[in-house]
């Protein structure tokens, strides 16, 4: 294997970090509000579904009083802060002037969807509760209310879970809420989620937390959609959905770079090509490939994955293919280097493999031939 590496060219690491740019600034960044009162698992929350603390997303941007600005490069969150009894100014004047404040932010900054987080104790909203949650919808804002910490229970028999009868109850109430006189009232509010961030004894994934991540994405603007993809950490699937077809991209693109048949000790070619294709894909999975790999390890990583490498390795073990690469092996080479790296991308984002040894790792995720010939086979059916 060193002997191989040895050998490969140098790989230019710029097309790499060039795609990993440019996707991210076309995908841009996530805005979400979240409001609740303290201790009601706002933290938590956004733990379990993005994957880091919010508190420590990135730097803290102190709007003002009550409201707090925290992003990294992929998600921004608002914290909107508890109503403080005493205040003198309602509830809703005070949501009113935060929510000011932040019209006057930059566009990539802009709330996209808004959890409202109250305990599933709780027995129904507060007035202040339903005072913000009107103006939030006044603004367009959509607004899921979030019932945290829900203590569920599971059937021994069935293995389904289940919430409590008072916090059923309470389900019942935000989907038909009236007053104490029992009069209907206007609540405006887009679905009831109910979560809880852990298991009961404060570990796993715990529970409703798809479901709160499938309601926002379906409540986000159509331009934020895949912003909330790549920053949500809990539903591989759509990152796949959004890999894939940069995978078919590249594939397209080295079988038209070997439409006239390139010898495999040209095959550095390729190269860019996938390079591009990884740093891509890298940006889906929310990977900052840059800060995990020095320059040099990112180059070597770029030398065992990409062109001559690979096309040494398929040439060697497949002597009928010849000693060119044609637009077939081309593409095979790409659309399987490029699952690969899904693969390992996958294994990074979810905590599989230590970013520190990616370089270490890629070697397990390497295309193999069988790989290679089969992406050939599907290649060759669906030209027929």
């Amino acid at each position: 294997m060193a002997a191989e590496h040895q050998d490969a060219p140098k790989v230019d690491d710029r097309p790499f970090i060039d795609a990993t740019s440019q996707a991210r600034s076309r995908y841009g960044r996530f805005n979400l509000a979240i409001v609740g009162e303290t201790g009601v698992g706002k933290s938590s929350l956004v733990n379990a579904v993005f994957g880091r603390d919010y508190a420590a997303v990135g730097k803290g941007l102190p709007v003002t009083s009550g409201v707090n600005y925290y992003h990294d490069e992929s998600l921004g969150i608002w914290d909107f802060e508890g109503f403080e009894v005493g205040s003198a100014v309602s509830p809703a004047q005070s949501l009113r002037q935060h929510l000011e404040t932040v019209s006057r932010r930059p566009a990539d900054e802009q709330i996209a969807v808004v959890w409202y987080c109250v305990l599933s104790q709780a027995d129904r909203l507060t007035r202040f509760d339903i005072d913000r949650i009107r103006e939030l919808d006044a603004r367009g804002l959509p607004v899921i209310l979030v019932l945290t910490k829900v203590h569920w229970t599971r059937n021994t028999v069935t293995g389904r879970y289940s919430a409590p009868k008072d916090t059923s109850d309470f389900v019942d109430w935000l989907e038909h809420p009236v007053d104490e006189h029992g009069t209907p009232i206007h609540l405006p509010i887009r679905r009831v989620i109910l979560t809880a961030s852990h298991d009961e004894h404060g570990k796993g994934t715990g529970h409703g937390l798809g479901e709160l991540v499938e309601a926002t994405l379906e409540l986000s603007p159509r331009t934020e959609q895949d912003a909330f993809r790549i920053a949500q950490r809990l539903n591989l699937p759509w990152k796949r959905e959004m890999a894939r077809p940069i995978i078919a991209t590249g594939a397209a693109a080295a079988a038209a770079a070997a439409a006239v048949p390139i010898p495999v000790a040209d095959a550095a070619a390729l190269a860019p090509i996938q390079m591009t294709m990884m740093g891509r894909i890298a940006a889906i999975y929310d990977l900052e490939m840059t800060t995990m790999l020095s320059t040099s390890a990112l180059a070597q990583l770029g030398a065992q994955v990409t062109g001559q490498a690979l096309a040494r390795s398929f040439i060697k073990l497949v002597p009928v293919a010849g000693s060119v690469i044609n637009a077939a092996v081309a593409s095979a080479i790409t659309a399987a280097a490029g699952e690969g790296w899904l693969r390992l991308c996958e294994q990074v984002h979810t905590g599989k493999v230590d970013p520190a040894r990616v370089a270490d790792a890629v070697g397990q995720f390497r295309p193999s031939v069988v790989a290679v010939v089969t992406k050939m086979a599907v290649r060759r059916v669906s030209k027929r």
